[in-house]
C-alpha cells in the first residue's frame, strides 16, 4: 500500500460519519454517554471472566448493522492495534497455571482465561470506540464533550490534534513525492535521506504552525472553538440511552449466559 493510499485511509472513519442512517442522526451526546457506559461495564468484569463477555458483542454488531458500517473495515482496524493486547496478556498462561475450569474434558488454566478475557475486552472496547467515531465524527465527539461540561481548552487541543494530523500528513506526502521525483531505483532510500526528510518535515511543521496561529489570533481566536451545528436531545436519543442501560444491566447483573447453558443441558438430557 502506498503512502497516498494510507493517507486517504486515515480519513475514512470521518467520511463514514456523514452517512444517512438512524445511528448517525442520534445526538452525539447520547452516543457518547452510551459508549462510555458500555466501556465501563466491559472493563468492570473480573479478569478471569470470558463467557459473560460474549453477549456484549451484540452492541457493536447492532451499531454496525444500523449504522451501515463495513464489518471488515472495523476488523482490520482492530487487528492493526491487536498486538498491544497480545503483548500484554501473552505471558499470563505461563505465570498462572492453576486449573479453574474443565471444558469438554480439557482443563482451562487461569492464565489462558485471563488472556482470553483481555482479548475480548480489547476487541469490544476498541471496536465500539471506532464505531463511535464512524457514526459521529471526531469533531462531533469533541463538541459533545464540550456540551457535557469538559473544559474548552482541552477540547480545543483535541480538535487541533485531529485537524492538523491531516495537515502533517499532507506535508509528509509532498516531501515523499518530491523525494520520489528526484530519485531513481534505490537512491534516496538510505537512513541519511530519511533523517533529512524528518528534519525538513519538522521545520515545515513549525513554520506552518506559527502562520496558522497568527491567522487564528487575527480572526479573534480566544481558546474556544465554536460549532455552527446545534443539536438537541430527542425522544429517540432517550430511547437509545435507556435501551443501552437496560441491555448493560441485564448482562452485567444477571448470569444470562450461564442460565442459557443450564437450560440447554436440561433440554439435551
Amino acid at each position: 500500500m502506498t503512502f497516498d493510499e494510507e493517507y486517504f485511509n486515515i480519513g475514512r472513519l470521518d467520511r463514514l460519519s456523514y452517512q444517512d442512517t438512524i445511528i448517525h442522526h442520534l445526538d452525539p451526546r447520547a452516543k457518547l454517554i452510551a459508549t462510555m457506559l458500555f466501556l465501563f461495564t466491559v472493563i468492570s468484569f473480573p479478569k478471569y471472566e470470558v463467557v459473560a463477555l460474549v453477549p456484549f458483542f451484540l452492541f457493536p454488531v447492532i451499531l454496525m448493522t444500523m449504522g451501515d458500517i463495513p464489518v471488515l473495515f472495523i476488523l482490520k482496524k482492530v487487528l492493526i492495534v491487536s498486538p498491544f493486547a497480545v503483548f500484554i496478556g501473552i505471558v499470563n498462561p505461563f505465570l498462572e497455571t492453576r486449573t479453574i475450569a474443565v471444558i469438554a474434558g480439557y482443563s482451562l488454566s487461569a492464565g489462558w482465561a485471563s488472556f482470553l478475557s483481555i482479548l475480548l475486552k480489547f476487541t469490544l472496547t476498541v471496536s465500539t470506540a471506532l464505531l463511535l467515531i464512524a457514526t459521529t465524527s471526531f469533531p462531533g465527539i469533541c463538541h459533545a464533550l464540550r456540551r457535557l461540561g469538559v473544559p474548552p481548552l482541552f477540547i480545543s487541543q483535541l480538535l487541533f490534534l485531529y485537524r492538523y494530523l491531516f495537515v502533517l500528513m499532507e506535508e509528509a506526502m509532498r516531501i515523499v513525492r518530491a523525494r520520489d521525483l528526484r530519485s531513481f531505483g534505490t537512491r534516496g532510500t538510505g537512513m541519511k535521506v530519511v533523517v533529512r526528510l524528518i528534519g525538513t518535515l519538522f521545520v515545515r511543521t513549525v513554520e506552518r504552525a506559527e502562520r496558522i496561529y497568527s491567522a487564528m489570533l487575527s480572526r479573534g481566536f480566544r481558546g474556544d472553538i465554536l460549532s455552527l451545528r446545534h443539536s438537541s436531545l430527542a425522544w429517540s436519543d432517550l430511547v437509545f440511552v435507556t435501551s443501552t442501560i437496560v441491555f448493560l444491566a441485564v448482562f452485567r447483573l444477571f448470569r444470562v449466559t450461564e442460565g442459557i447453558g443450564d437450560l440447554a443441558q436440561e433440554l439435551f438430557r
